[in-house]
């Protein structure tokens, strides 16, 4: 706390009062004093305090009671009692209900000021921390989370729903959704909110790391083992582990994963000793996971595992109306930022930003408006701050409004569209046939004959 620190002295004992109150004084603290249980009640009332030094033995309301009332009023403040030797047991009792410590009489006035000063150092911890839960909870609440569409509305339902049990949630949308965002908010309205956040980057690194990174190991294991190490399921204890992308990881490491959710624990690497799993499991993905369980890319087993809860977040273009408010949502965050006067999007602006299809989501529509911001010399973004691709999304997609009188037929354009959304989906789903066939919504024979007519390879964009 600072020196400004406010103490209430609660004692009918005027010797006492004068004495507590001088040492509070002298150590630039500011003292108050009640001489009464209710008076004391009435002081917390009013006034902001950072600890109370309690009686136990007060006229009419009693020195226990008076704490118990303290207590259901504030959880958090902190109590010290001042007991006679002859009381010691109504101290520890008083330890039991939520008191920080005990003084006994006579006292020194060291002790005095060495428990005054724990005392005060334990509430700067808990508003410290309280400031913190505040600002996470702001962080990762669902008012971070922006959208008033009807799509929205039902993903924030499911989330409310699903927060608080047990189970295992999968979390599907395209890349730049805000699938993280949306985990985070998950954990922190869950029982486990407490705990930590635990996030496994799934296609980062090869299938032993991962595992080791997983699970841990123990000294010697392998190579460059030189002492036990801890792996992030053992971190994620009494919280959440959030396996972004986990249709990126091996079969291999899938198989152990199973293992960890149907037995609720795990090895290190190289090592015997059995390990309790305590972490909730929440995926995400942007692939399409029933396709690679169809091709024997991903487990089915772990695929029911997993998939418990689905919370599906909708793409950008299926939810317009919930452009504006992001746009200027990012706008007031990236302004601030910045040092910034802008403060409005011009209409012709706002509808380029509605026009444009926006493959890469929210992501993507954040650093438009953040580009924006920073090359703004105006109070207001106008069209020519945003990037051509936003401006003029047509001409950049190689569609044009219509035909030239000289230019391309009916026929030669919706060819060329055709193409477009093919390479586009095969872009979107490494080269995988297959994948870009359901993203398409069309029969993998016939996505096959397409590709075919307009000379188009899935190797060009990835996988074969």
């Amino acid at each position: 706390m600072t020196d400004a620190a406010n103490i209430l002295v609660i004692d009918d004992e005027d010797v006492l009062q004068d004495i507590l109150t001088m040492l509070i004084a002298r150590e630039g603290w500011r003292p108050l004093s009640a001489t009464t249980g209710e008076a004391g009640l009435q002081v917390l009332e009013r006034e902001d305090v950072d600890l109370v030094l309690l009686d136990l033995m007060l006229p009419s309301m009693s020195g226990m009671e008076v704490l118990r009332q303290i207590r259901q009023r504030d959880p958090d403040q902190v109590v010290v009692i001042i007991t006679a030797f002859s009381s010691i047991e109504g101290a520890i009792e008083a330890m039991r209900e939520g008191a920080f410590h005990y003084i006994p009489k006579p006292f020194k006035n060291d002790e005095v000021l060495i428990t005054i000063k724990k005392g005060l150092e334990r509430r700067r911890l808990t508003s410290e921390n309280r400031s913190l839960r505040a600002e996470l909870h702001k962080r990762y609440g669902f008012d971070n989370i922006i959208g008033k569409s009807k799509p929205m509305q039902r993903v924030f339902e499911l989330i409310r729903l699903a927060a608080p049990s047990k189970s295992n949630i999968l979390i599907l949308g395209d890349s730049g959704t805000g699938k993280e965002l949306v985990a985070k908010a998950i954990h922190h309205h869950s029982r486990r909110a407490d705990g930590p956040f635990v996030t496994v980057n799934s296609g980062s690194m090869p299938s032993d790391l991962l595992e080791s990174n997983l699970f841990g190991h123990v000294k010697g294991a392998f190579t460059g083992a030189v002492a036990n190490k801890k792996g992030l399921f053992e971190m994620a204890a009494g919280g959440s582990i959030f396996f972004d992308e986990i249709g990126n990881i091996p079969l291999e490491t899938q198989a152990k994963l199973l293992r960890v959710i149907q037995e609720k624990e795990f090895m290190r690497l190289g090592g015997v000793e059995t390990i309790q799993a305590d972490a909730r499991i929440i995926a995400a993905t942007n692939a399409n996971l029933e396709s690679m369980v169809a091709e024997g890319t991903f487990r089915d087993d772990l695929y029911y595992r997993l998939n418990v809860i689905t919370v599906d977040l909708p793409p950008l273009a299926e939810r317009p109306e919930d452009i504006p408010l992001l746009a200027r949502h990012f706008l007031a965050e990236y302004a601030t930022e910045n040092e910034k006067s802008v403060v409005n999007i011009s209409s012709e602006a706002m509808e380029c930003l509605l026009d444009f299809h926006w493959p890469g989501n929210v992501r993507e529509l954040e650093n438009v408006i953040e580009r924006a911001v920073v090359l703004s010399t105006d109070e207001v973004i106008a069209p020519s701050l945003l990037p051509p691709s936003v401006r003029e999304p047509r001409a950049q997609a190689g569609l044009p409004a219509a035909p030239p009188h000289h230019g391309l037929s009916l026929k030669e354009a919706m060819a060329q569209y055709e193409r477009q959304l093919i390479v586009q989906a095969l872009r979107q789903e490494n080269g995988v046939q297959k994948r870009a066939a359901v993203r398409l919504k069309v029969k993998a024979t016939t996505l096959h004959e397409m590709m075919k007519r307009l000379k188009i390879t899935a190797e060009m964009y990835g996988a074969a």
